[in-house]
């Protein structure tokens, strides 16, 4: 009779860690319990505790997954075109229809900033590291790299495609949500 192979502790743990990234932003933070977490990721919650000291350790790493995966997918879309386009199509990009309808893959940021002030420590510190990362690629890309005021740029176009894209996804008419994105991605075009 033939053994089945069982996953690794290591693979398990990341597939928990992946429902935990798709969960949060799917559901928050607060709406993001362990047993559905396990239950995702195939698992019983009993299995729980030997991949996290606590729920707000798992959270931790939850968040930094979701941050990382927003940051890949920009390098991504930066790498496909020549420099001087790369920041205008991560804009793009950022501020599709797809992203606004893709909520528990998207932007992390977008879909818990509101709740981050009341997260542990833990949590709020993974979270700000994937955000300043995003802000050094966005400043990486822009057209006054290597001078002073490419920080606070990348800050000014950061912020304002996080908030362009909560306003899209937070309101039920199409063609706000469609205004929203539009004129914060004219508004970078015309800055150029």
């Amino acid at each position: 009779m033939k053994k089945t192979a069982t996953p690794s502790k290591a693979a398990t743990h990341e597939r928990i860690v992946d429902a935990a990234a798709r969960a949060i932003r799917r559901s928050g933070y607060n709406g993001t319990g362990v047993a559905d977490i396990m239950k995702a990721a195939g698992l019983t919650h009993g299995g729980f505790y030997a991949h996290f000291p606590s729920r707000d350790a798992m959270l931790a790493e939850a968040a930094d997954r979701a941050g990382s995966e927003a940051v890949v997918l920009m390098e991504r879309v930066a790498a496909t075109v020549p420099p001087q386009q790369a920041l205008q199509a991560m804009m793009q990009a950022y501020l599709s229809e797809d992203h606004v309808k893709s909520i528990e893959t998207g932007c992390a940021t977008a879909a818990l900033g509101s709740e981050m002030p009341r997260q542990a420590p833990e949590v709020r510190r993974a979270a700000t590291r994937r955000i300043k990362e995003m802000i050094d690629l966005v400043a990486r890309h822009s057209n006054d790299w290597g001078q002073s005021e490419a920080h606070e740029q990348a800050l000014v176009a950061v912020s304002t495609m996080v908030g362009a894209l909560v306003l899209a996804r937070a309101v039920d008419d199409a063609r706000l949500s469609d205004a929203l994105r539009e004129a914060a991605l004219n508004h970078f075009t015309q800055a150029d």
